[in-house]
């Protein structure tokens, strides 16, 4: 994130707006919108410094069936909550895809062999890299981000003495 981008999301998490269809508030913004799959309302959730929204779902009709129901504090509180955790999962699984660990059983007993993917627009890779109980590094080397670890991979590059695979 550049400078001018935090001083962005800064001001913005210092921004406090209560308004029916838009309220921003610690760092988030909620704010309904017309459902363009329908004739109904969504409401859509960003937190501050994104572009994209984190979350956006179906919104409440009026009483007058007609137009949204205003945002209220407990509404924006469960919206919060639920981007939150929309963005918490997608940083497991971004998480999960870039970074395997497992273990495998070597003459020197038990080996971590880990697989760190860099994904570098200019120069995609990966850092292979084995680590003995004591979590002590043993090798690592660097590979393509297309490496594939598995039981087979690891034991085949521990018993290659941690050469290079290729």
């Amino acid at each position: 994130m550049s400078s001018s981008e935090t001083n962005e999301a800064f001001e913005a998490d210092q921004l406090t707006v209560f308004e029916p269809l838009l309220w921003i508030n610690k760092g988030w913004t909620a704010r309904v919108i017309k459902n363009e799959d329908d004739e109904g309302w969504a409401v859509e959730m960003i937190k501050a410094g994104e572009s994209e929204p984190a979350l956006v779902g179906p919104w409440t009709m009026g009483r007058d069936k007609k137009n949204p129901k205003p945002l209220d504090a407990s509404a924006f509180s469960t919206l919060v909550k639920t981007a939150s955790e929309v963005l918490r999962r997608h940083e497991q699984h971004m998480h999960a895809m870039y970074h395997q660990k497992l273990e495998v059983s070597a003459e020197s007993g038990r080996i971590s062999i880990t697989l760190d993917i860099v994904p570098d627009e200019d120069d995609p890779h990966a850092l292979l890299g084995a680590f003995d109980a004591a979590g002590e590094i043993l090798a690592q080397v660097r590979v393509g981000a297309g490496f594939k670890l598995n039981n087979a991979s690891a034991n085949a590059w521990i018993g290659n003495d941690y050469r290079n695979p290729g």
